[in-house]
């Protein structure tokens, strides 16, 4: 090969290109599982097999269970429905009062993803944010910040496991053990208002760092197909 015109791929954190296997894979899935998987005939019900062979696959890789994962289209879009939940379920658990905007708190380094429709909606009046600055010396927030942004009205925090720019981190786990013990402390009744929903954007560290569903604690995670060799429109929530 001439060593002049070798291109080397660096931008593993943006796109990564598609797996000799995972195209094997879709291909025959294209071929074999091409029928409605709703449906009750034979060929439905070997395509939902299939779907439900992948939705086990992924929980497999975040010690999640099959039936709490949800496939949507991309990054963005998982990102956008845990918002829109959060929002939905302060409507239905928290807004007694009209007049009280729902609070989500997240940090200044997020993905556009999060970023973007929390700026829409609150710039829409919707909605009440924090942005959490992080560390000029570690890149990471510290749990103490998160705490002290915490308000009577906050439905959701958002924090992305592991950031796609400087490769940094986030202690997702110690910020959802201290928000619990926070709730816990101030003996809120979950019912009235005391559910804080936590996410955490794990696209950058699926595939890179262990990811556990369970030893995190988070309400839910969301993962991306294209950062570890999977097709661009192969993306998972968990909830």
């Amino acid at each position: 090969m001439d060593v002049a015109n070798r291109k080397i791929y660096l931008d593993f954190n943006a796109t990564t290109p598609l797996a000799e296997e995972v195209l094997q894979e879709i291909t025959k899935s294209l071929k074999d599982d091409w029928a409605n998987p709703s449906s009750g005939y034979e060929p439905g019900r070997k395509a939902k097999q299939a779907i439900e062979k992948a939705r086990c696959r992924v929980a497999d890789m975040i010690a999640a269970k099959s039936n709490e994962i949800v496939f949507t289209s991309g990054g963005t879009e998982a990102n956008n429905m845990v918002i829109y939940t959060a929002l939905e379920h302060f409507r239905r658990t928290k807004n007694d009062d009209q007049s009280t905007l729902p609070h989500f708190i997240t940090t200044t380094i997020e993905h556009d993803a999060i970023l973007m429709p929390l700026k829409h909606l609150e710039k829409q009046q919707l909605i009440e944010v924090s942005f959490v600055p992080v560390s000029k010396r570690s890149g990471c927030v510290d749990v103490d910040d998160i705490l002290a942004a915490v308000r009577p009205n906050t439905c959701l925090v958002t924090v992305m496991l592991a950031n796609n720019e400087t490769g940094v981190v986030q202690g997702v786990r110690e910020i959802v053990l201290a928000i619990r013990a926070w709730t816990k402390k101030q003996n809120v009744n979950v019912a009235d208002c005391g559910n804080i929903l936590i996410h955490t954007d794990a696209a950058q560290a699926i595939g890179k760092i262990s990811v556990d569903v369970r030893y995190l604690g988070v309400d839910y995670l969301t993962i991306v197909g294209h950062k570890v060799n999977r097709a661009q429109v192969e993306n998972e929530t968990e909830f």
